[in-house]
């Protein structure tokens, strides 16, 4: 690799008309944030550009329809999406927005670009006038039936009910979404690029690219087999970036002209900003920079086809060395969408749960060459079940031992084992193949194996016993500890491109600068014998049934709303009658590790037994209920609860702070049903 290699890194300009939710986390802003904070730990010339999408019909029409200037939508939604990625620590050089003076006279020089070259055309064409407004309106101010479905409410541009591409003359009885009046059909002249006439060279350039994701290359088949066609780049709007001619007036550029050309204003502003106002031309002009841009697959189109396609004519600059566009992360099968109000939204998540949990929980679950599914349940899982009782547990355990056995200090290692050779030729194996990955855009792949070096860890700690050691041998036990702690500096940096925050409380306790840390340091954890460890903490508080609850309660508000309900709540003799109420006997009670509240039970039903896990532990302790004959629900579907089944529930009645268990009056044998 050459030493002046760059690395360009774009993420999808978010459109500044509602509040970000998680799909377009795990779409286009999760996966570059691990992908740059890796490179930079190698050591890479990276930047990171994104910023806010504001123009377009859809900003105009909600100010319209809110009775505000566009410039209030804007900012409401920048700001906010803003604080959404700092709250999940996505960390941009430089978070923009296309309003800004920069990006208007930087696509107003493109556009003049390619109008003093002779590649733009200007074309009339039949659209939608309303009279009593006395302007066109454009795809989104239109709505009225869909030729295909038939639904009334359809789109000028889509319509939600079949999916549809739609233009604003297909429509049946269309409609002014403004004012509710009948448009009439006028011509309009408008600015074109001969997309057609880049097919060519375009294919030619696709060759030459390797590594692209398949899903990817697919969809850029589809269009390139139907042909490529002329598109229009100019609108009938206030508001925009004006079209920068006389004779034009109230037409601005269209949306996705001016939108990607804010990858470059917005480098352009950084640079400006770091007082050296050339320096964009290093990363946009000079062959020497790799271009990323990392998509959702709605944005597939443009910045594989229309925005090279436009560079290419422009000419100068670089083209995309990779567009790792990813599928969509759906919620019970349905899209996420921010027009349907549907999703989770990151300003509701990150106000519950951290940030630590929310990027491995979607970093778990990328929709990398398919649609994938989140849950809430999911989350809880991954928290409890791989963040806290893994990695968490592995440092935790590890540096308790250290502060009780070793004074707090770092214990000296005055010997090497085969064991622990094999360990660390394991962990450095890993952040290898780990790196590989990431590089290779499988940053699932990549958390699987950096969560493997944590399960390793464990392993070693089980199987060299220093809780046993230590009453024998002690230096021995120290050097063991050593290599325990050393492995929580690879595992702090493994993990530092997914998880910061617990990165960087894992090199406090370490007592390590996390300036100073580099992908190296992984397969190389030095630290200093001797040193006094940091405050010990939880990593990763666990996700009680109770936290994720009220999600699911949506859920069920939901999906029992498009069910028959019955009067008052009332159930007929024959809901009743589906549950199966049994006696049961208590065989076996205990805490399960790492909840405050769960017991797990292993009960005696008839002629079976059975385990089921309760909230009870505030109430009973385990010994009390060994012996008793208690009732529960026989027929209850199994469910998981800090990742153990549990295959039935108990009933209990609580009063204010109080529960009791309902049991039975008197001996009675187990199994007996209960009616």
């Amino acid at each position: 690799m050459q030493n002046n290699q760059r690395y360009l890194v774009t993420a999808a300009l978010p459109y500044a008309n509602n509040h970000l939710h998680i799909g377009h986390i795990a779409g286009a802003y999760l996966p570059p944030d691990i992908y740059v904070r890796y490179m930079r730990m190698k050591g890479e010339d990276v930047i990171f550009i994104c910023g806010s999408d504001e123009h377009g019909t859809a900003i105009e029409m909600a100010a319209i329809q809110e009775g505000i200037q566009p410039r209030e939508i804007i900012d409401r939604y920048h700001f906010s999406n803003k604080k959404a990625f700092e709250d999940l620590r996505i960390d941009f050089d430089i978070y923009s927005r296309t309003s800004n003076e920069v990006h208007h006279k930087t696509a107003q020089e493109f556009f003049l670009n390619l109008h003093e070259k002779g590649i733009l055309f200007t074309k009339s064409e039949k659209q939608l006038y309303s009279e009593k407004e006395k302007r066109f309106l454009a795809d989104r101010f239109v709505t009225g039936t869909c030729p295909n479905c038939g639904y009334e409410n359809a789109r000028g541009d889509e319509c939600e009910n079949c999916g549809s591409n739609l233009s604003p003359l297909e429509l049946i009885n269309p409609r002014s979404k403004i004012t509710g009046d009948t448009p009439v059909v006028k011509e309009s002249t408008h600015f074109h690029f001969p997309l057609d006439k880049y097919q060519e060279k375009l294919e030619e350039w696709l060759k030459s690219k390797n590594g692209w994701k398949q899903n990817v290359m697919n969809y850029i088949k589809g269009w390139m087999k139907t042909g490529l066609k002329e598109r229009a780049i100019t609108r009938d709007l206030e508001w925009g970036v004006k079209v920068p001619l006389e004779g034009y007036d109230g037409k601005v550029l269209y949306v996705w002209f001016d939108a990607p050309i804010g990858y470059i204003s917005a480098t352009k502003e950084l640079f400006e900003l770091r007082g050296d106002a050339d320096g964009w031309k290093r990363y946009w002009l000079d062959n020497d920079t790799k271009l990323i841009h990392f998509i959702g697959k709605d944005n597939i189109v443009f910045h594989t086809i229309i925005f090279p396609a436009m560079l290419m004519a422009h000419g100068g600059f670089i083209l995309p060395e990779n567009v790792p566009a990813n599928e969509f992360l759906n919620i019970g099968g349905q899209k996420q969408s921010k027009s349907r109000g549907t999703g989770i939204l990151v300003k509701d998540i990150v106000a519950k749960f951290s940030a630590d949990s929310v990027r491995y929980a979607l970093a778990a679950s990328l929709p990398e060459n398919r649609d994938s599914e989140f849950s809430w349940e999911d989350l809880q899982a991954r928290n409890n079940n791989e963040l806290a009782a893994i990695l968490g547990n592995f440092v935790n355990r590890t540096v308790v031992f250290a502060k009780n056995k070793f004074g707090n200090k770092i214990a000296d290692r005055t010997e090497s084992t085969p064991e622990s050779e094999d360990l660390f030729r394991y962990v450095s194996s890993q952040a290898e193949l780990t790196g590989k990955l990431i590089e290779e855009f499988r940053i699932k792949d990549a958390l699987s194996e950096a969560m493997n070096v944590a399960r390793a860890a464990n392993k070693y700690f089980n199987d060299t016993e220093p809780w046993k050691l230590i009453k024998t041998d002690k230096e021995k036990c120290g050097s063991i500890i050593n290599d325990c702690l050393r492995v929580c500096f690879s595992l702090a940096v493994i993990f530092r491109p997914f998880i910061p925050g617990a990165s960087d409380k894992i090199l406090g306790i370490l007592g390590i600068d996390t300036a100073s840390i580099t992908w190296k340091d992984a397969s190389n954890p030095a630290i200093p014998a001797g040193a006094e460890l940091g405050e010990n903490m939880i990593l990763f508080p666990l996700i009680e049934d109770e936290e994720i609850k009220p999600a699911e309660k949506q859920k069920e508000e939901v999906t029992s709303s498009a069910e028959d309900k019955t009067e008052d709540g009332l159930i007929t003799i024959d809901d009743f009658r589906k549950v199966q109420f049994k006696v049961a006997e208590v065989l076996e009670c205990e805490k399960v590790e790492n909840s405050r509240k769960l017991l797990k039970l292993r009960l005696k039903v008839g002629d079976k037994e059975k385990q089921i896990v309760s909230g009870i532990s505030e109430y009973y302790k385990p010994e009390e209920l060994i012996g008793r004959l208690i009732i529960v629900v026989d027929n209850l579907k199994p469910s998981k609860l800090m990742g153990i089944e549990s295959h039935g529930m108990l009933l209990a009645a609580k009063s204010g702070k109080e529960l009791k268990l309902v049991t039975v009056d008197g001996n009675i044998a187990p199994g007996a049903e209960v009616n």
